[in-house]
């Protein structure tokens, strides 16, 4: 029963999804990037300073907004339930399974993420979140007959994980209406990786692996 929920869940997503491109209208959660270039540094030249050597960290995701609505997480054992909807894990976004593309080495509280393209998602429980990077293949366009890709985190298994890592949560002084995902703290050997939405902020640090 739980298999039909989450499929016809899914199928009513990317129903909805084709029917606002097909009007033209604006996606409910617009696509959004975050960005970091780690690792390099910037060098005189004779036309002025260019960074050099460096590498790209970008993860691209899906970007819900609150329009109106309060404490979207949720609270006890409903926690996390109106996001998932019903998968058993967070895409933390929206649409198309987060991913993340490292061109560098991630260290995760010693944890080493090597250089790929990853789906990220996150175990969401009332005080502990748990960021998940996966080998699990993501769906460009939503095929219920795909079960060796996934769309959002429906039917997702662990067996694929690759890393796990507790996240800090931390309540932010505002709500913020777009959920967002930022690398903030950047410095040359690694920086933070936050995602906020709502009042809540989740962030784990990296370090940049040889």
């Amino acid at each position: 029963m739980k298999q039909r929920a989450w499929v016809f869940a899914i199928a009513m997503v990317a129903l909805s999804g084709l029917l606002v491109q097909a009007q033209g209208q604006k996606p409910a959660s617009p696509p959004g990037t975050a960005a970091a270039q780690v690792g390099g540094k910037y060098v005189q030249g004779q036309n002025g300073q260019t960074y050099q050597g460096g590498k790209w960290i970008e993860l691209t995701y899906g970007r819900p907004i609150m329009r109106g609505r309060q404490n979207i997480f949720g609270a006890g054992a409903d926690y996390g339930k109106t996001v998932n909807g019903g998968a058993p894990v967070w895409r933390a976004g929206a649409n198309q399974t987060t991913r993340l593309k490292t061109e560098v080495p991630l260290i995760f509280d010693g944890k080493t993420l090597p250089v790929g393209e990853y789906s990220v998602f996150v175990d969401l429980k009332e005080k502990v979140w748990t960021l998940i990077f996966s080998n699990w293949p993501a769906q460009q366009e939503y095929d219920p007959k795909n079960k060796a890709a996934l769309w959002g985190a429906y039917g997702y298994t662990p067996d694929k994980d690759v890393l796990r890592v507790t996240m800090k949560l931390d309540t932010l002084p505002f709500s913020m209406d777009q959920f967002t995902i930022a690398f903030t703290d950047v410095v040359a050997d690694g920086g933070k990786l936050a995602m906020m939405w709502d009042k809540t902020m989740a962030s784990v640090p990296f370090k940049v692996g040889n």
